[in-house]
């Protein structure tokens, strides 16, 4: 659905049902629902005409709480951390940008990053608020990001990925072990505990990787992995059930311990490249990050 509300600083509003309860007026929900935010800031959004149903009516801090409603808002976090690596944009045309991500970079908002995300960033440094990405990479992988300018094209490009038109090639640095590559590893993946955490599972196969040996180091190899299929965290948890587990990652085998702003020790993954027909020129197209890993 379209928001009533504009891209505002490079970010989309959220969108929100509103639940069954009891609270009289929207200020009341508000207040109860976002308690990070003090009442002058979320009296502030009502006075500035923030907050909207989804036909455009302008919702009062008064205004009566009607569950069922379907609202829109801009979402606030009252601190973010920064960031401190910066993207590059290694290509653009009239329909598409290409970035080079750092580690540690959120490409979208979610939880504790808003305007600390490669999508903000490059709206604004763009000033294309209709920029959206085409798909997504973890904040933890550096690498290739494909993204439209056009909210118009971007089925036509996402399509390259869901119908597996595109090439996409990761380098990963990782642990020893005595295996015979290059192989095709393929299982079952499935959502694990905690949340975050993906998993193994017995039943048909539904995630499947392209693995080869790119070079020997002392204490780890460097590997190119070829995503067939885009699971959540598929390389991750591909080589850390092979028993040579992605350098530093703070989830698999094991979760660890990581301070927020703790930028040491970064994934050894990297979206090196993609490679595709262009869907309206028919042009191939191939692009590479600038990163590399170190052996």
């Amino acid at each position: 659905m379209v928001s009533p509300l504009p891209i505002k600083n490079g970010v989309s509003p959220n969108s929100l049902w509103l639940p069954v309860g009891t609270w009289n007026s929207m200020l009341e929900f508000f207040q109860d629902r976002f308690p990070h935010l003090d009442s002058k800031s979320c009296i502030a959004r009502f006075k500035n005409n923030e907050i909207m149903t989804s036909d455009g009516t302008v919702l009062k801090a008064n205004s009566q709480y009607i569950s069922g409603r379907h609202i829109f808002f801009y979402r606030e976090l009252e601190s973010e951390l920064n960031v401190p690596f910066e993207e590059k944009i290694i290509y653009q045309d009239n329909r598409i940008v290409v970035a080079d991500k750092p580690h540690f970079l959120p490409v979208s908002p979610s939880g504790n990053y808003l305007h600390e995300t490669l999508l903000v960033r490059l709206r604004k440094k763009l000033n294309i608020d209709s920029l959206e990405l085409c798909h997504r990479i973890d904040r933890e992988t550096a690498g290739i990001v494909l993204l439209t300018k056009d909210v118009n094209d971007r089925a036509a490009y996402h399509a390259l990925f869901s119908n597996k038109k595109i090439t996409k090639i990761y380098h990963a640095l990782a642990g020893k072990k005595d295996i015979h590559l290059p192989l095709i590893y393929q299982s079952r993946l499935v959502k694990g505990e905690p949340y975050f955490k993906m998993r193994e599972a017995l039943g048909e196969n539904n995630s499947k990787t392209e693995i080869r040996l790119l070079e020997e180091g002392l204490d780890h190899n460097l590997y190119e992995l070829r995503p067939v299929t885009g699971k959540k965290h598929q390389l991750r948890v591909h080589l850390s059930a092979l028993g040579i587990p992605i350098v530093n990652d703070p989830i698999y085998p094991r979760i660890t311990n990581k301070a927020s702003d703790d930028f040491t020790k970064p994934l050894q993954l990297l979206a090196k490249s993609i490679h595709f027909k262009d869907p309206f020129s028919g042009e191939e197209l191939s692009f590479e990050s600038a990163q590399s890993l170190s052996i």
